[in-house]
This record gives structure tokens, sequence and C-alpha cells, in this order.
């Protein structure tokens, strides 16, 4: 009986693992949304920091996806203007766990204030189903304006849609 166990276990992961891997593959598209800041992020200026950011992305090689973003952050704060921005990031997917390592820029624009911001995101691809993940993420994005006031660690959580 035990040994049934095994053996349906490791055919069970062996299935998980080859779904995975089929989302990743060069020439894929994708496109998603995500909640930012989600009361979790975290900066100087800034006590409450919600935002919502729509992405497209296209698979250029197998595990490695380039994608454009664009963001509208509000903040709770009185005299804290909300900002947009728009970006580039480059993903690399580790296909064995889902996870997933990010890095880009983003232009941020607030009135009279712009910042260029560079960043890097660790996250995970949960599939819910064979195009449709759920992917949550830690995210700390680095203000080159003022350090300690609009540089941002958070946390979000989005959807992605793989085609």
């Amino acid at each position: 009986m035990l040994r049934m166990k095994k053996i349906v276990l490791a055919a069970a992961a062996l299935l998980v693992s080859l779904g995975a891997n089929a989302q990743f593959e060069s020439g894929k598209q994708y496109c998603g949304a995500s909640l930012t800041g989600l009361n979790l992020s975290y900066n100087g200026s800034q006590d409450l920091n919600f935002g919502v950011q729509a992405k497209a992305g296209y698979f250029v090689e197998d595990d490695w996806m380039l994608l454009g973003h664009v963001e509208y952050t509000h903040s709770g704060q009185d005299g804290v203007k909300d900002y947009f921005s728009a970006g580039a990031q480059a993903r690399y997917y580790i296909e064995q766990n889902g996870l997933y390592l990010g890095f880009g820029a983003k232009v941020a624009h607030s009135g009279s204030y712009n910042d260029f911001m560079p960043g890097v995101e660790v996250g995970y691809s949960y599939f819910v189903s064979k195009q449709v993940t759920i992917e949550p993420a830690i995210y700390y994005d680095q203000s080159f304006k003022k350090h300690t006031d609009y540089s941002t660690i958070g946390f979000k959580v989005g959807i992605g849609i793989y085609l």
C-alpha cells in the first residue's frame, strides 16, 4: 500500500511539473492585473499606499519574459498626490517551483514630480487553471529623487493569463 502511494504521488508531481513547464515557453503571451501596496507598502512619506497595475508581456525565450506595465497609485495621506507610472520589466521563471525573479524600471509622474525608479520583484505563479494564475509578489522600487521618502517596499497580488 505504501509503495502504491509513492507511485501515485510521483505521477501527480510529474503531471504538475509538466503542466507548469509548458506555460513559460518562448512565443507565449501574457496579460495581467495587480493590486499593489495593499496597506503593506512602506516608504517615508506615505502611510497608506494602494495601486492598480495592468501588464502585458511576451516570452522571448523559454522562462524569460519581457513585459510592460502602467500603474495608478493612490495615497490616503493628506497633501500627497496620486501618481501614474509606466515601465518595463524582465522576468525569469524557475520552472520547478513557479517562482519568478523580476527586474526593471518605471517612470513615475505626479504633478510637477517626475522620478525614475528601478526595481526588483520576487513572486510566485500559482496556476488555478491551464492558463490563469494568481501571482503574489514582494517588490522594491528605488527612487532616484529622494530615497528615504519615495523608495518603496511592498506586496502585491494579481491575476495573470498566459496565452
